[in-house]
């Protein structure tokens, strides 16, 4: 699998984690962050940009991972 297959795969991946997110939590500071960095990720992966991609989509998955975690 190469550099943009991964970075593809964990857009993917955060899309599908997002929608399990309770309601509640979909308003929270961390999630709205998380969001922009995926979107940040796929703006740089357009930009074919791979490493400031993989850096993003990371962090998006860790905020979520941290609303999921205290939820």
């Amino acid at each position: 699998m190469n550099e943009n297959e991964r970075i593809r795969k964990d857009i993917v991946l955060f899309n599908q984690n997002i929608k399990k997110l309770s309601e509640k939590n979909k308003h929270l500071k961390p999630v709205e962050l998380a969001i922009q960095y995926h979107h940040d990720a796929q703006f740089y992966l357009d930009k074919k940009d791979t490493f400031t991609a993989f850096g993003c989509i990371n962090y998006a998955h860790g905020l979520l991972d941290a609303v999921t975690f205290l939820a």
